[in-house]
C-alpha cells in the first residue's frame, strides 16, 4: 500500500509510533488565496473518540512483509521474495512466506498470557497489511484468522480487511481469500499510466490493474482503490485521467496519498521534494483539490484527509486509529496501543523472532506504560492531530472534559484567524456551521457555543500540518 503523505499524514500501524507520523513533517504547501468561506463536507457521521485508552483493544492489525520488490517510494518493513519459487507463479510453497506466518502464530498464542477469549471483547476489525498480503496463501490467512478467534474472538459482523496488488491473484485466489473470512479488498492500484508505475518500481502493469480491478469488482461490494498523487513526471492530465478511471470502476472507498520522499528509499537518493521532476507544492496542492472535487462529483464523502467513501462504506478499522482506539498489532515492524501505551516490533527478522521467544517465556507483550504527566499534554496532541484528520473533527466538550475548559478556550482563540479564512470551520452541537463573526464573539469561546472545530475540504486539510503545529504549541508553549 502507498506510504504517507505530508498532505495526508497517514498514519499505519507498521510505523514505530503515530508520534513518526509527524515528527518529520514538513510543511509542503502554502496557505492557499483562494479559499472558500464554508466547507463542503457536509454533515459527517464519524463515531465520537471519547474511548477510554485502557479499554482493551477490538481491532488488531496483522503485518505481511512480502513483496515481489521493494517500491521505490517504500521505507517499510519488507521481504522482497524475488522470483517466485513455484511455476504457477506464486510463493505459497516459499519457505520463508511459512515460517513468518508461524512466528506471528506464535505471537498472537503468546500475546495474551494464557488468558481465555472471554476475558476479552471480541475483534470489530482486522486489517492485513503489508507489504503485499495478497502474495500469503488463503489457507494461512485462514490459520491466522483461527489464531485470532482462539485468542480473543472475532464479532459475527467483524470487517476483514486484506491489501492485494494487481498481479497477485486471478478470480479463483479471491474467492478462496474471501473464503478465509475476509470480506474487504483494499486493492493498491497507485496510477494508470504505464511510465508512472515503472518510474515508482511497482510490480505490475496497467494492464494487470485493469484486470485485477475487474476481478475485485466482480466478486464483493466492500473494496477500496489504493492512488498516489505528485509522483514523479506526473502531471495534471495524468491525474485526472487516474481519478476518472478510479470512479468509473465505482470502488466503494477510494484511498488518495501524496507522495512523502523517505530517506534511505531508491526516491530519496534520486529526488528532492518540489524540485523537478517531482511536482511543484502548487502542482501537488491542485492534485488534491481535483480529488477532492472529482471524486465528491462521483458520490464519494471525504470522511478523513486522505479517504473517500460511498454512504456506509467507511473503513471501520481505520477509524479505530482515526478515534484513538486501542488496538492489536502482530508482526514485522507492527505497532500496538494498548493499555494506554503504544509498543513497536522489530522490524528486522532475526529480532522479531526474538522478540517472539521472549514473549513466550512470559516477557511483557508491551513496553511500560509512558509515566503520566501532570497536564496530559501527549494525550491531548494525540486527540488533536487525530481527530483533525477527520471530517467530524476536534469535538470541543470531548476535549474541555478530558483536558479543561482552557485548553479548550485557547484553542478557540489560535483558530481565529483560520475560522475567518475559512481554513477551519465551527460548528455548533448540531453540527451547523458558526459564522466567523459568531466565532470571535466572546460569549461563543467561554460559553461553550463552540462543539466542534474541523478542516475545511480542501483547503484546510491542505494546510493541516501547520495548523496541527500551531496547536501542538498551545499545548505544550
Amino acid at each position: 500500500m502507498p506510504r504517507v503523505s505530508s498532505l495526508s499524514l497517514v498514519l499505519s500501524p507498521a510505523l514505530p509510533s503515530f508520534r513518526r507520523a509527524f515528527s518529520g513533517v514538513r510543511l509542503r504547501l502554502h496557505c492557499p488565496s483562494d479559499v472558500r468561506q464554508i466547507s463542503s463536507l457536509g454533515t459527517p457521521q464519524v463515531a465520537s473518540m471519547a474511548v477510554s485508552p485502557a479499554a482493551p483493544p477490538r481491532s488488531a492489525y496483522v503485518h505481511l512483509p512480502f513483496c515481489r520488490r521493494r517500491c521505490h517510494y517504500c521505507d517499510f518493513p519488507i521481504v522482497a521474495l524475488g522470483s517466485p519459487l513455484s511455476s504457477p507463479g506464486n510463493y505459497d510453497d516459499d519457505p520463508r512466506v511459512a515460517d513468518y506466518v508461524s512466528l506471528v502464530l506464535r505471537e498472537i498464542a503468546a500475546a495474551t498470557g494464557g488468558a481465555a477469549p472471554q476475558d476479552y471483547p471480541p475483534l470489530e476489525t482486522i486489517f492485513f497489511g503489508g507489504g503485499t498480503p495478497s502474495l500469503v496463501p488463503p489457507r494461512m490467512v485462514s490459520g491466522i484468522l483461527d489464531a485470532l478467534r482462539s485468542s480473543f474472538g472475532v464479532s459475527a459482523g467483524a470487517e476483514i480487511s486484506i491489501e492485494m496488488d494487481p498481479g497477485t491473484f486471478d478470480a479463483q485466489r479471491l474467492r478462496d481469500m474471501l473464503r478465509t473470512g475476509v470480506n474487504r479488498v483494499s486493492l493498491g492500484v497507485q496510477a494508470f499510466q504505464e511510465e508512472l508505475l515503472m518510474a515508482c518500481g511497482r510490480a505490475h502493469g496497467v494492464a494487470e490493474a485493469h484486470q485485477a480491478v475487474e476481478i475485485v469488482a466482480g466478486g464483493l461490494d466492500n473494496w477500496s482503490m489504493d492512488l498516489i498523487s505528485s509522483l514523479p513526471h506526473q502531471t495534471a492530465a495524468m491525474w485526472e485521467e487516474t481519478l476518472k478511471l478510479a470512479a468509473a470502476s465505482s470502488p466503494a472507498h477510494v484511498s488518495v496519498y501524496d507522495l512523502q520522499v523517505e530517506k534511505g528509499t531508491k526516491f530519496g537518493q534520486l529526488y528532492t521534494p518540489g524540485e523537478l521532476p517531482l511536482p511543484s507544492e502548487n502542482q501537488s496542492a491542485e492534485f488534491y483539490r481535483m480529488a477532492s472535487e472529482m471524486l465528491a462529483g462521483a458520490g464519494y464523502e471525504h470522511y478523513e484527509i486522505s479517504s473517500y467513501a460511498k454512504p456506509g462504506f467507511q473503513c471501520r478499522h481505520n477509524l479505530t486509529y482515526w478515534q484513538n482506539r486501542p488496538f492489536h498489532g502482530f508482526g514485522l515492524g507492527a505497532a500496538s496501543y494498548t493499555s494506554g501505551a503504544r509498543f513497536t516490533r522489530p522490524r528486522r527478522m532475526k529480532e522479531y523472532a526474538s522478540y517472539v521467544s521472549d514473549l513466550e517465556g512470559g516477557a511483557a507483550a508491551a513496553a511500560p506504560p509512558p509515566p503520566e504527566s501532570a497536564d496530559g499534554k501527549d494525550a491531548a496532541m494525540d486527540v488533536v492531530m487525530l481527530s483533525l484528520r477527520t471530517a467530524r473533527g476536534l469535538d470541543m466538550k470531548e476535549l474541555a472534559a478530558g483536558f479543561g475548559g482552557e485548553l479548550a478556550a485557547a484553542i478557540c482563540r489560535a483558530f481565529e484567524l483560520y475560522v475567518d479564512s475559512g481554513h477551519v470551520v465551527a460548528m455548533d452541537e448540531e453540527m451547523a456551521v458558526i459564522p466567523a463573526s459568531s466565532f470571535r464573539r466572546r460569549e461563543e469561546l467561554a460559553g461553550g457555543g463552540v462543539a466542534f472545530l474541523r478542516l475545511s475540504d480542501p483547503d484546510g486539510f491542505l494546510l493541516s500540518n501547520e495548523l496541527i503545529s500551531i496547536l501542538f504549541g498551545v499545548i505544550s508553549p
